[in-house]
């Protein structure tokens, strides 16, 4: 994948990409031949964001190209806006010329717009490469990009190939490419090692619940511990959804594909930090063995849950997770889910609400959010609406009893699950690009990972 990439000493023949504001469109066209000059005027080229033109040399051959890049005014700024050029530029090798204001982030956003998910369709991926520039970290850019490239398949992969068994090897595969060790426990045996809830959701599938967790590093560092929600599938259960509902379930594993793409970050970087990676992963079915609606169940850290909704099931399986994660009271405890549908309708798909009762690591998700262009937003933990989830038969209902803020009391169930970690987030990701945007192809994406992973290696670095 990082192929698309070529190192700023490339010796090869390329070919340029002038990127042009309004504002200096006039100085770059002057400096152009009298071919290529008409040809953009010509074609209107106006150095607009996204505005394309290809340039002919004197033979007819594509001798460069303009790319527009939007006024320095604009309040709508996209740093991956190099993410449209790999399906605008012939095949061949491009470099930029004119200034590029974040030349790491343009290199990124080249990258990532090169994606193409072919695993069955078996279609080559377009050649076509791009010198980075001076000064990038083309190592550090490749290593990002390769985790995300893992995330998005694993999130583009529908789920007769990435059931709980596969999402676990993944887990297994990325611990054993970094020299760690794996626990898995799966089935009934789940039960006897006090996993209830993810027994509980798992149960109703033909293929087997698990956890499957990690740990690399030295222990002495400080323990950063990632959680991720692993739903290969999700039915609804005997709270069924519609079909329409059901189309793009198999990106329900979205957090635990986000959460092994920031592991392998972190350990790519070698953060000094001891990395706990845990990983609840089910299938939530429709059978004679699935949960019911109004059934209760322990949980691992021991409040019992009414089943309001048997459609709530992420909840479920992270409220152990997360018990799990606690228990060793980590310095920073960050879980990913493809929690709630009503995320999406607060802040859109390409916005995920995060939460955490940490006031200073929320001022540095956000203003690093921003600067790395993995955008989140802080949603506040407010503890008034708690009561929305308590119970009559039980000590909490996975359900909460009023139509409104559903991400909010998401993360508020969780947080009952959360207590001895000194740090922790919660963030409601969609895990999927509706439209194709610079940078993120249509499809399966891996949101928040980038944005976490610079938090994390700002504080321990």
């Amino acid at each position: 994948m990082t192929d698309c990439l070529l190192p700023n000493d490339h010796a090869g023949a390329t070919r340029p990409v002038s990127l042009v504001a309004p504002e200096t469109l006039a100085a770059v066209l002057a400096d152009l031949p009298g071919l290529a000059q008409g040809f953009a005027r010509a074609n209107a080229f106006d150095g607009k964001a996204g505005s394309f033109v290809l340039l002919p040399g004197a033979d007819g051959s594509v001798a460069g190209a303009l790319f527009g890049i939007g006024s320095s005014a604009d309040p709508v700024h996209n740093p991956l806006l190099a993410g449209r050029l790999p399906a605008l530029l012939p095949e061949g090798d491009w470099r930029f010329e004119g200034p590029v204001a974040e030349p790491a982030l343009a290199a990124l956003g080249f990258a990532l717009g090169s994606y193409r998910f072919n695993r069955y369709s078996g279609a080559a991926a377009k050649a076509v490469r791009l010198v980075v520039g001076a000064g990038v970290d083309l190592a550090g850019v490749a290593a990002q990009v390769d985790a995300i490239v893992l995330g998005r398949d694993m999130i583009n992969t529908p789920a007769n190939d990435m059931g709980p068994a596969e999402i676990a090897a993944v887990a297994r595969a990325e611990a054993e490419r970094a020299g760690a060790s794996v626990r898995e426990i799966v089935g009934d045996e789940l039960l006897a090692a006090n996993f209830p809830l993810i027994h509980a959701v798992g149960k109703g599938s033909a293929r087997a619940p698990r956890i499957v967790e990690f740990s690399w590093g030295e222990p002495s560092h400080p323990k950063v511990t990632l959680v991720g929600k692993g739903v290969a599938f999700d039915t609804g259960g005997l709270d069924i959804k519609p079909s329409s509902g059901m189309i793009l379930m198999k990106k329900d594993m979205g957090g635990a594909a986000s959460i092994l793409a920031l592991a392998r970050m972190i350990v790519d970087a070698k953060l000094p930090v001891r990395l706990r990676v845990i990983i609840p992963t089910v299938e939530n079915s429709v059978s004679g063995r699935a949960m019911r609606p109004s059934d209760v169940y322990p949980s691992r850290k021991g409040p019992t849950v009414e089943i309001g909704n048997t459609d709530a099931e992420g909840r479920l399986i992270l409220a152990d997770a997360l018990a799990l994660a606690d228990e060793e009271a980590p310095d920073l405890l960050v879980d990913f889910a493809t929690l709630t549908g009503a995320a999406r309708v607060a802040l859109g798909p390409d916005l995920p609400p995060f939460y955490t009762h940490d006031d200073e690591l929320a001022a540095e998700i956000q203003k690093t959010a921003h600067a790395v262009a993995d955008p989140l937003w802080r949603l506040p933990l407010w503890l008034p609406y708690g009561g929305w989830i308590d119970s009559k038969i039980a000590d909490v209902s996975n359900n909460s009893s009023a139509p409104f803020a559903g991400s909010i009391t998401a993360a508020l169930f969780l947080d009952r699950f959360v207590v001895n970690a000194r740090s922790w987030v919660h963030v409601d990701i969609y895990g999927w690009n509706p439209a194709a945007k610079p940078g993120r192809p249509e499809g399966g994406e891996v949101q928040a990972a980038r944005a976490l992973f610079e938090v994390i290696r700002a504080r321990y670095v």
